[in-house]
This record gives structure tokens, C-alpha cells and sequence, in this order.
């Protein structure tokens, strides 16, 4: 039984509608020892033969027979296995991987065949110290010379360990000294293997060969034996296994960064699409911080996004304690005590010629802004104005407010003596803004002060008079106003309340005060120590000549009212340094025992923030695709040599699968690389080192979530690359690919 065997096989090759032959019905056994030279001039067919004998391509007609089995039935899996067992390659051109060096070009092979690659070493280097390479053995093939290089080819083709070794034109491109020693080296080889060399040079072959094929026109028209061999039946075959797990990383690495220039090209690719998304999705958070950032809240004047507000959970005030834990939390910039008091209804002040000024109210000490006009407050009856570009302020010659005295529009203060107090504007700023509020800045006392006014105003009061309890509003009477004239434990009333004490006389009668709220309950029992029933009486009790502006008021001596109103503060606000932390911050003052409400997340923006987020993917996805494609076809370009090593590979014996895997795993490390050093530049830029600010603004705007997003679509487009380009060139067979290439 003979080793490779045809019987009647003909080649043909289709092409535009046009049959040509590469040759024509062969008949032909060939058997281990020995050394065959097929030979015959240029389009004789003989390479046609050697490539189908190798597997490399397939027939139309005949059979051929690998050790007495038929092969017509063979699929191109079927032909892939049998390259790995019987056939050793040796190529004219060499097809060596020229960014390999020496040793790893045979290894090569044994790694494709399955060993571990600690159990080659041994047999790699007594491979090249046969073909008399291992002083070049870490070395890279582009170096050597031809001669070297087929060398090398021989013993990668001896590494195999098949029985057959089939060499093309194995010293088309040699010099004769080289071309010699080639010869000679595969004479040896052909003691126990079936060579096959195709050559159109035949006497440079002749004194090594057992066998002469002549080729002509696609048919043999000579076969000459000039020696007898012996048949063996027992056939060695190629002990391949599948490459393994480890192999294939192995192999995938080396190739990513083999080639210098490729490796820079696809990496500055990698980067391009990275930052391109991460600049886009950036900008997108960005756009879409803002309209959440402007969004309103009716019942807020502070809109800030790093605003928390607090209340404790066992509902009591805040004290210096608090305080003091507050401020020295991680991640707070700003705490203010006086949080009701900037959340209320603001102040008015105005004078005499009716110029009049209204604003949101905020310590004038947290002022740390440059004045456009005048000075900073010394006491407490001076203040400061922040304006907008809606302020009448604005539109008027600001000389008619700075240095003038205001009185304060109010309802629960009054003057100490017959007239009301006065305040100083000393400072005013323009911020540019077209916002609807100013922003008065006032003293400690004055915010204490409207602090109590928003308390009151939260509050419901019942009155009790004569065992009967009413609600304040409903006993149709004004405010409850302090005044330093009235004596501490007692009230001064209008005659509108004589209807409900007994006999209709309210005069030193006892009345109570209930004042319930969210943060607590409290009673005080005061006793009517004066009715006023008109202005003279009204200015007899009360020392105020303003009877027609309160004429329904009662009057308290601020101590009094103190004790109803003035329990501490029970909001405060912290503001936070870094919003990525802010998750962060409001886990440990939930730990700290205080309430939160994150102010950004109470506002409302209608559809603007959604409208923002489909864009968001809408423009994502489009990016994606576009950025796909860019890379492919730069990707193509790039890896375009590629083709050249998968054919190689392929005509050794691997799989078109396990080509696609290292060609994936090539891909991938590169991506992988490229997310490594945009990670490494934005920790740069974290520690302050980069400045840029494309890269401040990703860092600001990006969250983990949005790296693990970005990380996954950057891998997955190298994926879906590789798999696009692994089925563009493997589509052909190994030869066609290579011959396509070339």
C-alpha cells in the first residue's frame, strides 16, 4: 500500500465562466524514503500537483488515496487534520514569520500541534543545531540570509514529525552554495520520509534524487526510478493534539506586539475611539448636569446640586455638638446653621421717598465675592445687596440706594422706641444674572431673627381663653408681635378679643398659647395686663405710634415670644466638595442619625433631562456604528499583512477556528492595552499631573459604571472587528489567500 496514491486526478480552475486545467487525470503513488523531484516547465502543472497532494488545494476528478484511505469525500476540516499529521511545508518564498526570531518560528509549529511550552525547548534547539542555525537561534528571520531562512523552513517542517515533507522550488531564490547545502539536508531527511520537491531546475537536484516526474501541459509524460525502495506499512503520523488554552494567549500576545508599527497604528486607533466616546458621553453628562443643574424648585431658594439639607431623626435642634461633627466630615465645604432662615420669605426694606428693595437673605460673613460699589457691614443695622439684571436696582443710578438708611417691612419687629429701626445699604454687586431674586447679606441677629419669623410661620397657634381653645386666624387678630414695653409674662390685646373673655372683658385674664409644628410643641400661659380700643390707648400701652398699620395685633415681650419660637435650629445645610462623593457623604449623615434631602434631586426640569438622555443613546449608538467602521477599514488596513501569517499557519496545519482565536486575542490585547493607558492618564489626571481639560472633564462627568460601559463597547467592536476580518480572509483556502495577498 503506498503512501499518497492518485488515480485519474484532475485539477481544474473556474474563472469568469473560463475552465482552464491544472492538470489532467495523473496517475501516481509515491512512498516513504523516498526523494522525488517533479519537474517540467513553467505552467507544466507541477505545483498544481504538489498543492494538491499537500492538501493545500482540492480536485475535481480521480481519487486520491493518504495511505490507502480515499479523500474525495474530505471536507476542508477533513483536510486541515490531514495536513497536521502527514504534511511538512517547505515554501519557495519561505513563508516564515519574519518578526519571529529563530527558535520561535519552529516552536511555532509545536505549539499550533498542541505542546506545552515548557516540553519543546529541548527538541526546538536540536532542530536548529541540524540545520546549523543555533548561533542564530534568537535571532529574527528578516535578518538572515535565503539560505538561512529555508533552513529554518526545513526545520520547522521537521518539527512536525510527518512523513511526508513537500518542498517547493525549495532553491528558486538561493545561490548555488546555499541552494547545495539545502539539497543535501533533505537527501538526509529523505531516509525515512517521502520529499517531494517540485523544481524546474533539475540538474542542481539531480545526484539526491530516487525518482524523477516530468510535467507537461498538465500531464506527467515521465516517471523514471533510479533507485529501489522499500515500502513500510506502518506509517508514523504526525502525534498532534489541539492548541491549547494557554498557547493560544501565548501566541495572541506575541502577535500583538510583534510588529512594531502595527502594534503603534491599531493602539493609536484604540485610543481615537475611546476618547472620541468618552469626549461624547462626557459632553452628553455635561449638558445633561446643566438642565438638571437649572432646573427649579418652588419652595427653594438655594438650588445648589452640592446642598443637603438635614434635620435630625429624633427631631430635636441643632447643637454646637452637631455642629462640630458636621464641619469635620469628609467631602463638606460649607455648613450654615441658619438654613430656615435662607429658605424663607426674605426681607423688604424701603424709605421714605419709596425706593424699595427685596431679597433672599444670607450671612453677610459667608460673602467672600469682590463689591462692585461701597464697603462690607461693621454692625448690624448695615447690609449689602447681591443684584441681577432684573433688579430695579439695575436699571436705576445705584447712588439712590448706596449710603442710604431703609427701614425693614415687617411685621413682627418693631422699633424699641416711637420710630421704627433703621438700615444702612453699604455694598452692592452685580452678578450678571438673570435670575428673579437678589440676595441680601445681614447680620447674625437679623437671620436669628427672621429664623423666628419662619418658625412662627410653620407653626399652628391656639389660643385658649375662658376654657375654650381657637385657632389664632380664627379670632380675627393679626400677629403675635414682641415689644420691649410690654412686661415679661404678659400680653397687651386688641378690643376685638374682649368678645371672647367672660363678660367681654379681657383685662387681667389669663390666656394660653399652644404652638404645635413639625419639630415641636410648646405651651405658654400669658395674662392680659392692657386693651386698646383706639390710637391714644394704643399709643398709651404699646409706646407706637402706628395704630392704623396694627390694629389687630397682640403685643408679647420678646422673652415670651422667645420661649415660644426660639428652641434652635432645627434644618441645616452642608455642601459638599466633590459631587462623585456624594453618594458617599449622605450614607454616613444617615449614619450620624440626620435626615437628608439631596436638593439636586428635588428639582424639576419637565422633559428636558429625558429629551437630553434619549440623545444621549440616540447619538451613542450612531457614534458607535460610525466609529466601527472607521476602525475597520483602518483596522484592515493595518493588520493587511496578516493575511500572509494566517495562510502561513494555516498551510502548517491550524485551523481556520483557531486562527480567528488568536486573530481575536491579538485584537484584544491591543484594546486592553489602549483602556489601560486612558485609565493610567485619567488617574494622572485625578492626582493633578494632567491638566488638560478634555481629561478633567471625562473624569468629572464619568462615573464606574460609564468606564465598565466604555470598556465593554471598546472590546466588543475589537471583537466584532476580528470576527468581520477573520471571515473576509478565510473565506479562500490557505493557498488562494496567500497567492491573493501576494
Amino acid at each position: 500500500m503506498s503512501l499518497i496514491s492518485l488515480k485519474n486526478v484532475s485539477k481544474f480552475y473556474y474563472s469568469k465562466g473560463v475552465i482552464a486545467s491544472g492538470f489532467t487525470r495523473v496517475n501516481l503513488e509515491l512512498n516513504d524514503g523516498e526523494f522525488v523531484a517533479i519537474t517540467g516547465e513553467s505552467g507544466s502543472g507541477k505545483s498544481t500537483l504538489l498543492n494538491v497532494i499537500s492538501g493545500l488545494d482540492s480536485y475535481e476528478e480521480g481519487e486520491m488515496y493518504i495511505n490507502g484511505n480515499e479523500t474525495s469525500h474530505y471536507t476542508e476540516k477533513d483536510f486541515e487534520d490531514y495536513r497536521r499529521k502527514y504534511i511538512g511545508n517547505i515554501f519557495q518564498s519561505f513563508n516564515l514569520v519574519n518578526s519571529y526570531t529563530v527558535y520561535q518560528n519552529i516552536e511555532l509549529v509545536l505549539l499550533l500541534n498542541g505542546n506545552k511550552k515548557k516540553n519543546i525547548k529541548k527538541n526546538v534547539l536540536e532542530l536548529i543545531k541540524k540545520v546549523g542555525l543555533y548561533k542564530f537561534r534568537n535571532q529574527k528571520v528578516s535578518k538572515l540570509s535565503g539560505g538561512q531562512k529555508q533552513r529554518v523552513a526545513i526545520a520547522r517542517a521537521l518539527a512536525k514529525e510527518t512523513p511526508i515533507i513537500i518542498a517547493d522550488e525549495p532553491t528558486g531564490n538561493l545561490d548555488s552554495k546555499s541552494a547545495s547545502e539545502v539539497l543535501k539536508l533533505l537527501s538526509e531527511v529523505a531516509k525515512d520520509k517521502l520529499v517531494i520537491v517540485v523544481t524546474h531546475n533539475y540538474d542542481q537536484i539531480e545526484k539526491y534524487v530516487t525518482r524523477k516526474i516530468t510535467m507537461s501541459d498538465g500531464r506527467i509524460i515521465e516517471d523514471k526510478n533510479f533507485k529501489e525502495i522499500n515500502k513500510n506499512d506502518d506509517i508514523k503520523t504526525s502525534n498532534y493534539k489541539n492548541i491549547t488554552f494557554f498557547n493560544k494567549i501565548r501566541l495572541g500576545i506575541r502577535n500583538a506586539f510583534n510588529i512594531k508599527v502595527k502594534f503603534i497604528l491599531l493602539l493609536a486607533v484604540y485610543l481615537f475611539i475611546i476618547l472620541a466616546l468618552s469626549v461624547e458621553y462626557a459632553s452628553f453628562k455635561n449638558d445633561e448636569y446643566i438642565v438638571k443643574k437649572s432646573g427649579i424648585n418652588a419652595y427653594l431658594f438655594d438650588t445648589s446640586d452640592k446642598r443637603i439639607i438635614l434635620t435630625k431623626k429624633d427631631k430635636s435642634s441643632f447643637n454646637d455638638e452637631d455642629y462640630n461633627k458636621l464641619s469635620k466630615l469628609d467631602n463638606i465645604d460649607k455648613l450654615v446653621k441658619e438654613d430656615h432662615a435662607i429658605e424663607g420669605d426674605g426681607l423688604s426694606f424701603y424709605d421714605d421717598t419709596y425706593l424699595y428693595m427685596y431679597g433672599r437673605i444670607k450671612n453677610y460673613n459667608e460673602f467672600n465675592k469682590k463689591l462692585d460699589y461701597g464697603r462690607m457691614p461693621e454692625n448690624d443695622h448695615e447690609f449689602i445687596i447681591e443684584c441681577s439684571d432684573n433688579s430695579n436696582i439695575y436699571d436705576q443710578n445705584y447712588d439712590q440706594y448706596l449710603d442710604k438708611e431703609f427701614y425693614l417691612d415687617t411685621n413682627y419687629i418693631l422699633s424699641q422706641s416711637k420710630n421704627k429701626e433703621k438700615y444702612k445699604l453699604v455694598g452692592i454687586r452685580f452678578n450678571g444674572e438673570n435670575s428673579a431674586d437678589d440676595t441680601i447679606y445681614v447680620s447674625d441677629n437679623l437671620i436669628k431673627d427672621s429664623y423666628k419669623k419662619g418658625i412662627y410661620n410653620m407653626s399652628d397657634i391656639f389660643v385658649n381663653i375662658n376654657n375654650k381653645t381657637y385657632k389664632l386666624y380664627s379670632l380675627s387678630v393679626g400677629s403675635i408681635i414682641p415689644l420691649n414695653k410690654v412686661k415679661e409674662g404678659t400680653i397687651i390685646v386688641p378690643q376685638i378679643l374682649n368678645q371672647y373673655c367672660k363678660y367681654e372683658n379681657c383685662n387681667n385674664k389669663e390666656v394660653s398659647f399652644n404652638v404645635k409644628n413639625r419639630y415641636y410643641e410648646d405651651n405658654l400661659s400669658l395674662k392680659v395686663s392692657g386693651v386698646y380700643y383706639n390710637k391714644y390707648s394704643y399709643r398709651n400701652l404699646t409706646g407706637l405710634d402706628y395704630y392704623d398699620e396694627f390694629i389687630t395685633e397682640i403685643f408679647i415681650n420678646p422673652n415670651d415670644y422667645n420661649r415660644l419660637f426660639e428652641k434652635g435650629y432645627f434644618q441645616a445645610s452642608v455642601y459638599v466638595n466633590d459631587l462623585d462623593k456624594f453618594d458617599e457623604t449622605i450614607i454616613s449623615l444617615n449614619n450620624l442619625g440626620y435626615k437628608t434631602f439631596a436638593v439636586k434631586d428635588s428639582l424639576y426640569v419637565e422633559d428636558s433631562v429625558a429629551i437630553v438622555q434619549i440623545l444621549k443613546v440616540i447619538v451613542t449608538v450612531i457614534i458607535v456604528v460610525v466609529l466601527f467602521v472607521i476602525s475597520y477599514f483602518v483596522t484592515k488596513v493595518i493588520v493587511k499583512s496578516r493575511k500572509i501569517y494566517f495562510s502561513t499557519i494555516r498551510m502548517l496545519g491550524s485551523t481556520k477556528k483557531v486562527c480567528k482565536k488568536l486573530l481575536t486575542i491579538e485584537l484584544l490585547v491591543i484594546s486592553n492595552i489602549a483602556c489601560l493607558i486612558f485609565a493610567g492618564i485619567l488617574v494622572l489626571t485625578n492626582l493633578g499631573y494632567i491638566k488638560t481639560s478634555v481629561f478633567v472633564n471625562i473624569l468629572e462627568y464619568l462615573d464606574i459604571y460609564e468606564y465598565i460601559l466604555l470598556f465593554f463597547i471598546i472590546n466588543t467592536m475589537s471583537y466584532v472587528i476580528s470576527l468581520k476580518y477573520a471571515k473576509e480572509i478565510f473565506k479562500d483556502s490557505a493557498i488562494s489567500t496567500l497567492k491573493g495577498d501576494n
